[in-house]
C-alpha cells in the first residue's frame, strides 16, 4: 500500500504522478495523519473498472443460472459467437 501525505502531493505532484503509474496501484493520501483521497494512474483505473463490470456480469449470469433461467451448452455459445465472428449472424 502506497502512503503519503498531502503535503507531498501538493509539494511534488510529478513524483505522485510518477509513483502512482511504476507501481500501478492506488496511492492513499493523507491529510493531518487521517486517510483523505486515493489517487491512481488513468490505466490502473480503466482496468479496475473493467475487471469490476467483469465480475458484475459473472455475478449476474450466476444468479440467472441459479434461478433456473434457460441456458445453453458450451459449444452452442461457441458455435453462436463462431458464426458472428464470421458473419453468418
Amino acid at each position: 500500500m502506497l502512503i503519503k501525505s498531502s503535503t507531498t502531493l501538493r509539494n511534488d505532484y510529478n513524483y505522485i504522478s510518477q509513483l502512482a503509474r511504476e507501481k500501478a496501484e492506488p496511492v492513499y493520501i493523507t491529510k493531518n495523519g487521517e486517510g483523505d483521497l486515493v489517487l491512481m494512474d488513468i490505466d490502473t483505473f480503466e482496468r479496475r473498472e473493467k475487471i469490476l463490470e467483469l465480475k458484475e456480469k459473472l455475478l449476474e449470469a450466476e444468479e440467472q443460472r441459479l434461478s433456473g433461467k434457460d441456458t445453453i451448452s458450451l459449444e452452442n455459445a461457441h458455435r453462436n459467437l463462431k458464426d458472428k465472428i464470421d458473419g453468418k449472424i
